[in-house]
């Protein structure tokens, strides 16, 4: 398993309900944790991996690993704030998104468990992001065209550029 990047089609498609948690589900989140760890991110969502499932895993700053699979944001919040983010699907590019300080989520983890999670600040913000890779939407797509048109230029320029 890799990290697929900007321009493989998949990154752009809604991602399918697990309707079964068994050993390959959990395989999956375990390895999705191991991807996480090793990209140095805090988040991965199936998608990114080329795996098309309702699926991805957080872990901020050595905290608890989180595995959300079938998620539902239940609400967010109207107070906003403003945020650089990144992603690994779009290395070496950043902006500025608004999104909801908080959000009520549910999920089954990774032992077929539901639970409801309550989540502000970063964590909020990185289940918001992982939870738009589910539906087909990158970071990307919450800044103005022409702020995207830039950044886009902005990747293709890193990804030309030779490897150190």
């Amino acid at each position: 398993m890799q990290i697929i990047t900007l321009g493989d089609e998949l990154l752009r498609q809604k991602a399918k309900i697990i309707n079964k948690i068994d050993n390959e589900i959990k395989e999956t989140a375990v390895k999705m944790l191991e991807i996480l760890k090793q990209e140095k991110g805090v988040g991965v969502a199936g998608p990114q991996i080329g795996i098309m499932k309702r699926i991805f895993v957080v872990q901020i700053d050595g905290g608890d690993e989180l595995v959300f699979i079938n998620p539902s944001i239940l609400e967010t919040s109207h107070t906003t704030n403003k945020y650089e983010e990144g992603c690994l699907s779009i290395p070496g590019v950043y902006a500025q998104v608004v999104r909801s300080e908080s959000i009520k989520i549910q999920a089954w983890n990774e032992k077929g468990r539901p639970f409801t999670l309550e989540a502000n600040g970063l964590l909020a913000r990185v289940i918001l992001h992982e939870y738009d890779h589910l539906e087909g939407v990158l970071f990307l797509d919450h800044v103005s065209e022409k702020k995207r048109d830039k950044l886009v230029q902005k990747y293709e320029k890193i990804r030309r550029e030779p490897k150190k």
